[in-house]
């Protein structure tokens, strides 16, 4: 591989401090949490909350299923280009994943770490000839002296690393999100997050007890007369024993007046369902995907009438960010000219409302701004004679044509009258005419 045999001769770059990452070995929802022992809860434990996992999945599965076109500017417009150089890489970016599971893979490093770290393995050429994901926990952005900007990057035989070795950033796609502390350090969503999907996790992991004692809450069994230590650990053990975990709902038969009473709150009075709503809410916020596009929205908003509306705001709202800035980097990446680039295809956002397609392209057919050729190329159609032109209607007149018209009125009727007949011709008189 060609970044192989690259190595530092210089004075060793500083590496980067990574402020505010989950990885950190305190985390704290608010100051002295920690000391509380009030932390919130790790990548993997965070994933376990479905709305973690719906939101990532969702962002990272939309966006990986859209195709990338590579394309060529040819006067005001972008045309698809054939340029295997760029476009195989692409294709087939590593020996073990498509290009679905490897832009899924990048997406779910930056929503998940905050960055992503792609390694380019390039030919004698310098031409891109492979593409790994890696593990964005173990890679370390350094800045020389000098501001270059290196990478550390840790052995790892899955993607070719035999050893340790620093690359500079010419070999490193790092596509980041938001950067609040180090311009070369982004900051996943997660991190805010965090608090929402921990209380969601609580809720869950309460629940599941509570419904694993047959519903039943905590209690206390009180005497009118007092009783000894050890007969306090006797009758608590029994009772654990006989009318706990599964045993719990069957009968009790106590005396010497003991009473039992509840201390724990039921589900109902602590409104664990609106709590839980509100950390789905939440979390959704953060990665500002919608309700409907995880299954939590009770209203029903989506509809077959606004289906396309509601996409495009998905689009704006979400996927337009992180769509564009991959465009970015690939390009960046890959070196590619001026005029050139990667486009992701957007289009497929809508592939399952065929009547809101079918809807844009009579409005685009009939406005005469669009070949029938065009529309069926879109459907992967194949083309048919006489498509490749535009039409509109013989009733349509251009304005200048209107007002050139206008210029020059109709002769009045008096006008009309008043102009001279045409002469006949003369008679023929061989044949009586």
């Amino acid at each position: 591989m060609g970044f192989l045999s690259w190595r530092r001769k210089a004075a060793p770059p500083v590496p980067v401090p990574s402020s505010g990452s989950l990885t950190d070995v305190v985390r704290e929802p608010f100051a002295g949490a920690w000391q509380a022992g009030m932390t919130v809860d790790s990548h993997h434990e965070l994933l376990a909350f479905s709305a973690v996992f719906a939101c990532v999945d969702r962002i990272a599965s939309d966006i990986s299923k859209l195709g990338i076109r590579y394309v060529k500017q040819n006067g005001i417009i972008w045309q698809d280009y054939s340029a295997p150089r760029f476009t195989v890489p692409l294709r087939n970016p590593n020996p073990y994943q498509n290009r679905i599971q490897f832009v899924k893979a990048w997406q779910l490093s930056r929503l998940l770490h905050g960055n992503t770290y792609v390694l380019l393995v390039r030919d004698a050429l310098r031409n891109v000839v492979a593409m790994y994901v890696l593990d964005p926990r173990r890679v370390v952005p350094l800045v020389a002296t000098s501001g270059a900007v290196f990478y550390q990057l840790p052995a790892d035989p899955l993607r070719g690393l035999r050893e340790q070795i620093t690359v500079p950033a010419s070999e490193i796609i790092h596509d980041r999100g938001i950067c609040p502390w180090h311009p070369l350090i982004g900051v996943s969503p997660i991190i805010a997050a965090a608090a929402a999907g921990t209380m969601g996790n609580r809720i869950q992991q309460n629940s599941r007890k509570f419904f694993g004692n047959m519903s039943r809450p905590g209690g206390i069994l009180s005497s009118p007369k007092p009783i000894g230590d050890d007969t306090a650990i006797r009758v608590k053990r029994d009772w654990e024993t006989n009318f706990g975990g599964e045993n719990a709902g069957r009968v009790a038969v106590v005396g010497d007046g003991m009473q039992y009473n509840a201390i724990m709150m039921t589900a109902t009075d602590a409104q664990l369902i609106e709590q839980l709503k509100w950390a789905v809410e939440d979390v959704a916020r953060c990665y500002h995907v919608p309700l409907y596009k995880i299954g939590a929205d009770p209203t029903g908003s989506k509809t077959a009438a606004n289906i396309g509306a509601l996409e495009q705001s998905y689009y704006t709202d979400c996927l337009q960010s992180p769509i564009e800035e991959m465009e970015v980097c690939l390009d960046d990446g890959f070196e590619v000219p001026d005029g050139q680039g990667f486009k992701v295809d957007v289009r497929g956002l809508l592939r399952m409302d065929p009547g809101a397609r079918y809807d844009a392209y009579a409005k685009a057919l009939g406005g005469g701004w669009m070949a029938p050729n065009e529309a069926r190329a879109a459907e992967n159609m194949a083309p048919v004679a006489g498509g490749d032109t535009p039409y509109l209607q013989q009733q349509n007149y251009a304005l200048k044509a209107l007002a050139e018209r206008d210029k020059n009125p109709a002769p009045s009727g008096a006008a009309a009258a008043s102009a001279p007949t045409p002469k006949e011709p003369p008679k023929d008189p061989t044949n009586g005419n």
